[in-house]
């Protein structure tokens, strides 16, 4: 193939254009950083039936979270790519739609690594009461 007429042998002088196209996560720096109590009662919420579209409301009875604590941790784990999200349409007519969550693959290691990494480390997982910091 013939290069264009504007470029020479000497490429000195033309520019490099990087395009930003997405985020990448480096997994192993953020696997070897530990949860908060927390995220790990999410993650282990969640990985209970990781492949499971659920909601903010199931998660928060599930864990004891209370919705300011426990959706900054979901769109957390979302931009992180550890979750999928998605909106899903209401069951009932008149109802609005509701933000579902799942666990990804890369999300699913990240829940059996910390989950085993607490349960292993003194304080374990503990049950989070309403209320409690």
């Amino acid at each position: 193939m013939a290069m264009p007429a504007f470029l020479n042998a000497d490429m000195s002088h033309v520019l490099t254009v990087g395009v930003y196209i997405c985020r990448v996560v480096a997994v192993a720096k953020t696997l070897a950083r530990k949860c908060s109590r927390q995220t790990l009662a999410l993650l282990a919420a969640l990985m209970e039936q990781p492949r499971t579209w659920q909601h903010g409301y199931e998660l928060s009875k599930a864990t004891g979270l209370k919705s300011g604590t426990l959706y900054p941790i979901l769109i957390r784990l979302s931009d992180q790519g550890f979750l999928d999200s998605r909106w899903k349409d209401a069951e009932r007519p008149g109802r609005p739609p509701r933000h579902v969550y799942r666990l990804t693959a890369t999300g699913l290691a990240l829940a059996r690594e910390q989950v085993e990494v607490s349960v292993e480390s003194e304080s374990g997982l503990r049950p989070i009461k309403a209320g409690a910091r």
